[in-house]
């Protein structure tokens, strides 16, 4: 194996750059494995869940290969983010996109075309540009590694066309070994990732989709803004977390409503200007103490690690989709939440929604099969983890005891004939009419609407008043989401009967349904039965660990990068627990590599040592 310019021969192996650069003693599943197939020059798809150390698995070895390791990423930031860190772990990475000036991407240019970079990060667009392809053809390759690959499939929940076009760049390159990675593919996605990327002989890596660290709760809504802020204030004060919203102006008001009651809350969608998206991520980034609104354009791309906690306002499109963006928390292995509400509203307009989109029948049909599936999550009574992998064709060996099904053992009931009724009240009302006019007829309001359409006289009128509005609500959000009633679009949020009520109005299937608390009444939240991460610390620990986050903000601002890339959380945990006091046993840490310790080690000692604060920069 030849060496690289600027790579020492003694630490020309897998391990000793773990080691040296990231810090790492061992390598976490299947990671050395797809390393030594890249390094074989074989072709790889690897699906491993969030946080579980993709990067790497291609940055290794575009190291160790002869050449420049082409990274493709979707997202500016991430880009520039991993850079920051490749570069703090003492590695030569540059990046080239849109943000840089015509001086900045030529100089990135003859640092590539000289052997000064070992991997380099581009947009799928610059992919396909003619004039990066001449690039590509003057300089030796390592390997192209393609990041969240589910954007290159139409059934994915993030498909961009660009994609499209890396294939046939990559196939000039034929003895270059290609690695496809994401973190979210059903069995059908993955599928067409290999056949749209032409890997078809890939050697094929797939791990457990299990976050066991993040806790899934699923609520009604009721007022879901005063539910979000019960929730941060109870169980995340001063803590990152991200509220996924469906539209800007909704990401927008929540943010400056969430400001208004003292949350420090950043809006993010792709309706701000470059600037401002770029500027509000990176303050995000930066600060430890900010909750981010934001629309599915800030889905990818975030590797915050300390985010303890993933909110939803309004239903995501997909399991996919949720899982991704759910994925955000924990990345650092500590306990994290992933929080959603949801109503009929909600399942009525994310049908429509469908309904109205682009695409053919085909792909219409396809997403509201995996609608079908989330809404399903949502409304299980069995254990939420057991039902998230079976979807991703995994099996969980028992309840999880971490998500609000386990802890808060959810109740249904026999709902059949409640089903029978609203169905029936659906058919004798022409099929033309929401949830809010149904329920007058089935609990018997005679409203002048009713009375005008001679609604108080079918038979449904008044059969249902064994039951609050409430509660019908909810039997019609889940026939809704059961599939039992479809969206009419030529109405209205109109309900019309679906082939799977029929055998339900003839007594032939009976249906269950979950039982929703009482509205507004207090439920025990499930992290309260969790053992909460500052609790389990020690408190001269925890006065270090606070003591050793101020050291790592004072470098960061110093060098303008995120603080994570410094070191992470956990590693500041572990040496406030274990205490180095020399160089030696600094370099022991997980986390900590040899460049690392040459640039920040003595900071951080120093403040081991005596608590002393870090010493700001005065260039």
């Amino acid at each position: 194996m030849s060496c690289k310019r600027g790579v020492e021969p003694v630490h020309m192996d897998p391990r000793s750059i773990l080691r040296r650069n990231f810090g790492f003693k061992e390598f976490r599943t299947h990671q050395a494995e797809i390393v030594q197939c890249l390094l074989d020059g074989r072709d790889v798809f690897a699906l491993m869940p969030t946080g579980s150390g993709k990067s790497v698995c291609y940055q290794i070895p575009s190291v160790l290969r002869s050449g420049v390791g082409i990274v493709v990423s979707p997202l500016i930031a991430l880009m520039q983010d991993q850079v920051h860190g490749l570069r703090q772990n003492g590695l030569r990475a540059d990046v080239l996109n849109s943000s840089l000036s015509g001086d900045e991407a030529a100089a990135v240019a003859r640092r590539v075309s000289g052997g000064q970079t070992d991997i380099l990060y581009v947009a799928p667009e610059r992919l396909a540009a003619e004039g990066f392809q001449n690039l590509l053809k003057r300089i030796p390759i390592a390997l192209f590694a393609i990041d969240e690959a589910h954007c290159v499939s139409q059934w994915g929940h993030d498909f961009r066309p660009e994609y499209l076009q890396i294939a046939s760049v990559t196939a000039a390159f034929a003895t270059v070994p290609r690695i496809a990675l994401t973190a979210t593919a059903d069995a059908h996605t993955r599928a067409d990732i290999l056949e749209k990327l032409n890997l078809r002989d890939a050697v094929r890596f797939v791990s457990s989709f299990d976050r066991p660290n993040i806790t899934y709760r699923v609520r009604i809504k009721e007022n879901g803004r005063n539910q979000l802020l019960q929730f941060i204030r109870g169980e995340h004060p001063q803590e990152s977390g991200i509220v996924y919203v469906r539209t800007r102006r909704r990401a927008d008001e929540t943010a400056d409503w969430l400001r208004q009651k003292g949350i420090e809350a950043l809006s993010y969608h792709a309706g701000l200007s470059q600037q401002e998206r770029l500027e509000n991520q990176r303050r995000f980034l930066d600060s430890e103490k900010r909750v981010v609104v934001a629309t599915i354009a800030f889905g990818m791309g975030i590797d915050k690690p300390d985010v303890r906690f993933v909110a939803h306002l309004d239903l995501p499109a997909s399991i996919e989709s949720y899982y991704q963006e759910t994925g955000r928390a924990g990345r650092d292995g500590r306990p994290a939440d992933a929080w959603m509400v949801y109503a009929l509203a909600d399942v009525v307009a994310m049908r429509k929604l469908q309904q109205s989109s682009e695409g053919d029948e085909a792909f219409k049909r396809l997403q509201a099969r995996k609608l079908d599936a989330l809404l399903g999550f949502c409304e299980t009574a069995e254990c939420r983890r057991i039902a998230l992998l079976r979807y991703f064709d995994e099996e969980y060996p028992s309840p999880c005891m971490n998500c609000d099904n386990c802890l808060e053992s959810a109740e249904t009931w026999d709902a059949t004939l409640a089903a029978q009724k609203a169905l029936s009240c659906v058919y004798r009302t022409g099929q033309r009419f929401g949830a809010a006019h149904l329920i007058d007829v089935l609990v018997g309001n005679p409203g002048e609407r009713i009375r005008r359409l001679g609604h108080d006289t079918i038979k449904t009128f008044g059969v249902g008043k064994d039951l609050t509005p409430n509660a019908w609500r909810s039997v019609f959000r889940q026939l809704v989401s059961g599939g039992y009633l479809a969206i009419d679009m030529a109405e209205i949020a109109g309900f019309k009967l679906s082939e799977k009520s029929r055998p339900v109005l003839k007594g032939e299937r009976k249906v269950r349904f979950r039982k929703d608390p009482e509205q507004g009444a207090s439920r025990a939240p499930a992290a309260k039965t969790r053992q909460k991460p500052a609790a389990a610390e020690a408190e001269p620990a925890r006065a270090l660990f606070e003591c050793l986050r101020e050291v790592r903000r004072g470098i960061s601002q110093d060098l303008g990068i995120p603080p994570y890339c410094i070191f992470h959380d956990k590693t500041l945990r572990e040496m406030a627990a274990l205490k180095p006091v020399t160089r030696e046993q600094l370099l022991c840490i997980t986390g900590v590599g040899d460049k690392k310790l040459e640039r920040f080690g003595e900071a951080f000692l120093k403040a081991i040592r005596d608590g002393g604060p870090y010493e700001r920069s005065r260039s």
